[in-house]
């Protein structure tokens, strides 16, 4: 082989290294897609579909996404979230007043009214400031205090304030806007209200507020892709494989609680503009975020082995690794020690009789 000959067989081999290198580069950088979407000779898709947001029944979760807290119990950035907001109608959930957690006022009365009245001037808002308000009324046919509805009698009734929630402490403007409002109801239904001293209601609520604000545990870890990209339809289909369902928020997946209306137990959220591409196949994700809210489910149903072990089998199957918000590896003694402080955060809870999942603490940490 003379020498033309061997410098343009080392040209087509040169050339050819290159071709190989841009082809792997590219598919490299394509979002990683669910399985069962080959195409046949025949150009038809197979039978196997990846599912969509759409595709799924659609359950409801918590209005609000959680912080973005590492994997730690340091009181951090609090962000109000409505726990079984996604059962919300119009008017809010029947709630029990709890003298834990409500600044209570009796309205008595000296006949009974109809729930139609009561009904017709109840608050047109359920908030004073950042506060929840509520209205009950002791039926006079079950005995049994419920919001006020139609076609029922009532022979007395009760207010309340919630004292703190994730917002703070309810404040002397917040106090004074929940009087304005329960007083023009009192008068409406012939009603005396006997409200408790302001100062002592603010007192209660910082008190209160004081002891919540350490035990506000919001967990959350993120997963990054090691090396390609996921495309949407694939997260979600992974997730699905994990008993995650879709949440009424675009970017969110939720492994539901045990019964129906109870706030989501793990919370998987992602880019919601990803979450809204027209093709799920196409949209790529780098990294998605598991979210574990401690107070709103109750111990017994684990919901922090739950955490665990999705976040280990989602790394595994989605071929991740589990960082913190500072960007540090997540370990095994990690999630040890998270669970121990959890252990000391729960019975703290429950000498004040407000278990993680109680309605109580539902309410408090919201």
């Amino acid at each position: 082989m003379d020498l033309t000959t061997a410098l343009a067989a080392l040209g087509v081999l040169v050339l050819g290294g290159i071709g190989v290198q841009a082809w792997w580069s590219a598919r490299r950088s394509q979002p990683r897609k669910a399985p069962g979407l080959a195409v046949g000779a025949a150009g038809e898709e197979s039978a196997r579909q990846d599912p969509t947001l759409g595709a799924l029944e659609s359950h409801d979760d918590a209005a609000s996404s959680l912080g973005g807290e590492g994997p730690s119990l340091a009181p951090g950035a609090a962000h109000p979230v409505l726990p079984g907001s996604n059962r919300l109608s119009s008017l809010r959930p029947a709630a029990r007043l709890d003298a834990l957690i409500d600044a209570i006022v009796p309205l008595t009365m000296e006949s009974a009214v109809t729930g139609d009245l009561a009904v017709a001037h109840l608050p047109a808002s359920w908030r004073a400031g950042s506060k929840p308000l509520y209205v009950e009324g002791l039926n006079v046919a079950t005995q049994v205090w419920e919001q006020p509805v139609h076609g029922q009698s009532y022979s007395e009734f009760q207010a309340g304030v919630q004292l703190a929630n994730r917002a703070g402490a309810l404040n002397e403007i917040e106090y004074s806007e929940f009087v304005h409002k329960i007083e023009a109801f009192a008068e409406a239904v012939g009603a005396m209200a006997d409200f408790p001293d302001m100062l002592e209601v603010v007192a209660r609520a910082k008190e209160l507020d004081a002891f919540a604000q350490p035990l506000d545990a919001q967990l959350s870890l993120m997963l990054r892709a090691r090396s390609v990209a996921w495309s949407l339809g694939y997260v979600q289909q992974t997730a699905a494989r994990h008993g995650f369902i879709p949440g009424v928020l675009p970017g969110r997946m939720v492994l539901p609680g045990a019964q129906d209306g109870d706030p989501p137990v793990l919370v998987l959220s992602f880019d919601a503009q990803v979450a809204l591409a027209d093709d799920p196949q196409d949209a790529a994700l780098r990294e998605v975020q598991l979210s574990l809210d401690v107070a709103q489910t109750e111990e017994a149903a684990e919901p922090f082995p739950a955490w665990h072990r999705a976040a280990t089998a989602l790394a595994s199957d989605m071929d991740g690794w589990l960082v913190d918000d500072q960007g540090r590896a997540v370990t095994l003694h990690a999630f040890d020690e998270i669970g121990k402080e959890l252990q000391v955060l729960y019975r703290t809870l429950e000498s004040r009789d407000l278990a993680a999942g109680s309605p109580a603490a539902r309410r408090l940490f919201s």
